[in-house]
């Protein structure tokens, strides 16, 4: 039984082996032709041992950290995009993306207060803020959730961490400005000042070759 498995799995790699070898190239096939039918990195793998001829690599990228100019162009692309560079073509065979945001925030609990109470506090935060008052003053004096760090979300936080409202305001405005979130269902409202750049992460495979 395991022979068998083993047979198998050789044959496949066999059968990538040879989908990507130059001498089965037929006439007019390109490098963009042969990129075009990799979808992951084991098909990559298979190109390059075949292919060594065209200088192959696979390239580990991570935004922020590989900052050549053509670094900078391949991480704006997504996975599956295809182009070529002078005589040398690319593929994004793998790509993830997270971005994380960081704010300082005060809440007002609508439980407690009356709609006309919510926006009159909205009112004079945001014209404390406006006239200096620091924000970590205005959190403790006014936040009703407890918070015990001058209203800092107190990480980078992502998806499912905060409220779905909470997050995507944060994510619309730049940072040092000051804005309301009302969370409706819950009767939550927050008074938010956003902190820190977005925090992204994005890291990536690219196939490279020379050919086009």
């Amino acid at each position: 039984m395991h022979q068998v498995k083993n047979q198998s799995m050789k044959n496949s790699l066999l059968g990538l082996v040879l989908l990507f070898s130059v001498p089965g190239f037929a006439q007019g096939v390109t490098v963009t032709d042969q990129f075009k039918k990799i979808d992951n990195v084991q098909q990559a793998q298979a190109f390059m041992d075949a292919n060594k001829g065209l200088k192959p690599a696979l390239l580990h990228l991570s935004a922020g950290k590989d900052t050549t100019l053509i670094d900078k162009r391949l991480l704006r692309q997504k996975k599956g995009d295809l182009f070529s560079v002078g005589y040398v073509t690319y593929k994004v065979v793998e790509s993830t993306e997270t971005v994380k945001y960081r704010a300082n925030y005060i809440f007002l609990d609508g439980g407690s207060l009356s709609p006309s109470q919510v926006d009159s506090l909205k009112k004079i935060v945001s014209q404390k803020a406006t006239s200096g008052t620091s924000f970590d003053q205005l959190s403790d004096q006014y936040t009703m959730d407890g918070n015990t760090t001058h209203g800092d979300t107190g990480w980078f936080f992502g998806e499912e961490m905060m409220p779905k409202e909470f997050q995507e305001a944060v994510a619309a405005h730049k940072k040092d400005e000051i804005f309301f979130v009302d969370v409706s269902d819950k009767q939550w409202h927050y008074i938010v000042k956003k902190t820190y750049e977005d925090d992204l992460k994005k890291d990536m495979t690219v196939l490279r070759a020379n050919g086009r």
